[in-house]
C-alpha cells in the first residue's frame, strides 16, 4: 500500500497511467466492433488526468485568477461534451506530461540553491571539559572551541585560534584553489579543510553563519521579479480571458465548436508566462555560485544596463592596508631607523590610520616601542605634534612645517612630492627644528585592479571612474596603475553623492563600488550599489544590491556580463513563446492545427523556454580576452637623479 502510495506521488504516476489507457482505448477500438469500450477508457484517460488540472483552475478562479489550467480544463470538458473523447484525452494527457516535464527541468534551474544548502555542515566536534565531543552544528556554543579535521566541513563562521591548514570556500566565495588559514584568519561554515588541522572560535552558528544569509538571499532574489515580469504578469492578466472571449467570438461566428476549443488550448500563455523567472532563477543560481549575490530580478535587469562604474579607491582598488614602504633620510647626522622610531614614539598615541602602518613597520625593523608621548597634538588636516622624552616631534605635511616655521623644508617637500607621484602618502618628520626625513606610506594596488577595468570596458562599460578622498598625486599615481578612466581626489562624502548623481542626469547607469562608511551616501543614490568582500558582514549580504562575497575584483565585471546574458535569454525566451503562439493561432484559422498538436507544440516551446534559460547555469569564460598584466609600483617613475643625490632613501617594501 505504501509502494503504491509512494509511486502516485511520483510526478510521472498521473501521464504514465493517463497514457497507459489511451493506447488501452485505440487497442479496444480496433478490436471491438463498436466504440462504446474504447470511449469509456478514453473518458477514464482524460479524468484521471484532467482532474488535477480542473482542481488547479477551481483554485485559480477562487483566487479570482484565470490561469492556463482554467483554458485547458474548459477545452477538456467540451470537447467530453461534444464527443471528442480522444481529444480530451490527449490534451489532458500531454498537459499532464508536459507539468511533469517543467517540474523536473525547473528544480534543476534551482540546482546552485541545492547545492549550497547541500554544503551545510550536520555536526561539529567541539572541546567540552577538555575532550572532544561531537554535536549537531547548530548545538555549537558562541565562543566554543570547534576542531576543524582533515576533510571534514567547517560547521561554524569563527577565528582560527590554533593550529595551520587549507580551506575550500568555492561554496562561499567561488574561487576553486584553496586558502591557507593561520592563528587570527577567519573561516566560514560550509568551506572543506583540505589539509591541516584547525582550533577555531565560534563567531556564528546556525541562522547567523555567512552560508545560512547566502541561501537566505538567493531563495528571496530567486523569487523576486524584474520589472519586465511584472509587466508580463499583467499582459497574462488579460490575455487569457481575451482568449476565452476570442474563442467565445469565434464559436458563435462559424458554429464551430471545436475550433472554439482549439483556440482555447493553442492560446495557452504558459511558455510565456514562464519565460522571465526561469531566467532569473538560473542567472542568480549562476552568480550565487561563482560568489557573486544579486538581490533580485529588478537588480539582475538594471545590472544589464550599467554603462559606468565608480570605484572607491581605498579598500576596494587597493588592499585597504596601508604600510611604510620608504623612509627618505634628510638629516646626515641620523639613521633611516631612526627617523622611523621618533616617528613610531610619536605616533604611539594617535588613532590615525597611518600610524598602524609606522608602529608595525617599527616592530617589523625590531625597534621598540614603549610608553606613549609626553604630549600629543592631532592638527586636523596637517598631521601630528607630539613630545617625546622632552624633544618636539612633527610628523605631518608641508603646511604642517609652515605652521611651526620651520624653514629648511625645500629638501623635505621635493622628497614629499616625489613619494606622492609614486603613489605614496608623504609624512615628513621633523625632530627639534631639524627636518630628519620623510616617510612614505602606501596602500598596495589590489594586483587585479588593472585587469577588473578592462575587462568592465569589455563587459560594455563605456566609463570607470575612481573616487577618492584621497590627494590628487597619490590618487593619480593609482589611477595610472589601474586604468581607470577619470579620477576624482579630494572629494567628500556628498562629492561623491553629487558625482554619481551627475552620471545618472547625463543618462549613465551607474554603479558604485565602495566599502565604508563615507561611501554610503553614493552607494544609496546608485542604480547599484556594489558591495565587495560581503563573507564577513551580514549587512552587506542582506542589503547590498550585489554583494562579491569574496575580494575578487573581477567579479565585478562578470556579475555584469552574467546580468546582460541573463537578460538576452529573457528576450529570447519571450520571443519564442510569442512566435510559438502566434504560428498556432495562424494554424488553427487556416486549419491544420488540431487541439491535440496544439497542445503538443505548446508544451515543446515550455520546454524549450525552460533549456535555453538551463544554459546560464554552465560556467563561463572570463569576460576580457585581452589580459593585461597590471604594473606595480616597480614600474612608476623612479625617483630623479637629483633627488637621490639629496637624500638616502630607503625602500621598505614595493
Amino acid at each position: 500500500m505504501n509502494a503504491l502510495t509512494t509511486w502516485m506521488n511520483n510526478r510521472w504516476a498521473i501521464p504514465a497511467l493517463s497514457g497507459s489507457l489511451i493506447i488501452a482505448a485505440l487497442v479496444l477500438r480496433q478490436v471491438n466492433s463498436t466504440d462504446t469500450a474504447g470511449n469509456i477508457v478514453m473518458i477514464a484517460a482524460a479524468v484521471i488526468a484532467g482532474t488535477h488540472i480542473v482542481i488547479a483552475a477551481a483554485r485559480s478562479l477562487w483566487a479570482k485568477v484565470i490561469g492556463i489550467d482554467l483554458l485547458v480544463s474548459v477545452a477538456a470538458i467540451g470537447a467530453v461534451i461534444i464527443g471528442q473523447y480522444w481529444e480530451a484525452a490527449a490534451v489532458t494527457f500531454l498537459f499532464a506530461i508536459g507539468h511533469a516535464l517543467e517540474a523536473a527541468t525547473l528544480n534543476k534551474t534551482r540546482s546552485a540553491l541545492a547545492e549550497l544548502i547541500a554544503v551545510a555542515p550536520d555536526v561539529a566536534v567541539v572541546v567540552r571539559d577538555g575532550e572532544q565531543v561531537e554535536v549537531p552544528a547548530g548545538a555549537v556554543m558562541m565562543g566554543e572551541t570547534v576542531l576543524i579535521k582533515n576533510g571534514t566541513k567547517v560547521p561554524v563562521d569563527g577565528q582560527v585560534i590554533g593550529g595551520t591548514g587549507s580551506l575550500d570556500e568555492a561554496s562561499i566565495t567561488g574561487e576553486s584553489m584553496p586558502v591557507e588559514k593561520v592563528p587570527d584568519d577567519r573561516v566560514f561554515a560550509g568551506t572543506v579543510a583540505r589539509s591541516g588541522f584547525l582550533q577555531v572560535r565560534a563567531t556564528g552558528v546556525g541562522a547567523d553563519t555567512t552560508l545560512a544569509r547566502i541561501i537566505h538571499r538567493v531563495e528571496d532574489a530567486q523569487d523576486a521579479k524584474a520589472k519586465t515580469q511584472v509587466f508580463m504578469d499583467k499582459f497574462s492578466a488579460w490575455y487569457t480571458p481575451a482568449i476565452m472571449v476570442l474563442a467565445i467570438v469565434v464559436g458563435v461566428l462559424t458554429g464551430d465548436v471545436v475550433l472554439a476549443l482549439t483556440l482555447l488550448v493553442i492560446g495557452c500563455p504558459g511558455a510565456l508566462v514562464i519565460s522571465i523567472p526561469v531566467s532569473i532563477v538560473a542567472g542568480i543560481g549562476r552568480a550565487a555560485k561563482d560568489g557573486i549575490l544579486i538581490k533580485g530580478g529588478e537588480f539582475l535587469e538594471t545590472s544589464a544596463k550599467i554603462t559606468a562604474v565608480a570605484v572607491d579607491k581605498t579598500g576596494t582598488l587597493t588592499m585597504g592596508r596601508p604600510r611604510v614602504t620608504d623612509v627618505v633620510l634628510l638629516d646626515p647626522t641620523m639613521t633611516a631607523d631612526e627617523v622611523l622610531g621618533w616617528a613610531a614614539h610619536s605616533e604611539a598615541g594617535s588613532e590615525h590610520p597611518l600610524a598602524r602602518a609606522i608602529l608595525d613597520a617599527a616592530t617589523e625593523k625590531g625597534i621598540s616601542v614603549t610608553g606613549l608621548p609626553d604630549v600629543t597634538d592631532p592638527i586636523p588636516g596637517k598631521g601630528l605634534a607630539a613630545t617625546v622624552t622632552g624633544h618636539r616631534v612633527l610628523i605631518g605635511n608641508p603646511a604642517l612645517l609652515d605652521e611651526y616655521g620651520i624653514a629648511d623644508n625645500e629638501a623635505a617637500v621635493r622628497a614629499a612630492h616625489r613619494l606622492a607621484e609614486e603613489g605614496r602618502t608623504p609624512m615628513i618628520v621633523v625632530l627639534d627644528d631639524t627636518v630628519a626625513g620623510v616617510i612614505g606610506v602606501a596602500d598596495e594596488v589590489r594586483p587585479a585592479a588593472a585587469r577588473m577595468v578592462s575587462d568592465l570596458h569589455a563587459a560594455g562599460v563605456t566609463r570607470v571612474l575612481m573616487l577618492t578622498g584621497d590627494a590628487p598625486l597619490v590618487a593619480n599615481a593609482v589611477g595610472a596603475i589601474t586604468g581607470v578612466d577619470e579620477v576624482r581626489a579630494s572629494l567628500l562624502p556628498e562629492d561623491k553623492l553629487d558625482i554619481v548623481t551627475a552620471l545618472q542626469a547625463d543618462g549613465f547607469v551607474v554603479a558604485m563600488v565602495g566599502d565604508g562608511v563615507n561611501d554610503a551616501p553614493a552607494l544609496a543614490t546608485a542604480d547599484i550599489g556594489v558591495a565587495m568582500g560581503a563573507a564577513g558582514s551580514a549587512v552587506a549580504v542582506e542589503t547590498a544590491d550585489i554583494a562579491l562575497i569574496g575580494d575578487d575584483l573581477l567579479k565585478l565585471p562578470e556579475a555584469i556580463s552574467l546580468a546582460r546574458r541573463t537578460v538576452n535569454n529573457m528576450r529570447q525566451n519571450i520571443a519564442i513563446a510569442l512566435i510559438t503562439v502566434t504560428l498556432l493561432l495562424f494554424g488553427v484559422l487556416l486549419g491544420g492545427v488540431t487541439m491535440s498538436i496544439g497542445m503538443l507544440v505548446h508544451e515543446a516551446s515550455v520546454l524549450i523556454v525552460i533549456a535555453n534559460a538551463m544554459r546560464l547555469l554552465r560556467s563561463h569564460a572570463p569576460v576580457g580576452k585581452d589580459v593585461r598584466t597590471p604594473p606595480t609600483h616597480r614600474d612608476l617613475p623612479s625617483p630623479s637623479t637629483d633627488d637621490r643625490n639629496h637624500a638616502d632613501h630607503e625602500t621598505l617594501a614595493s
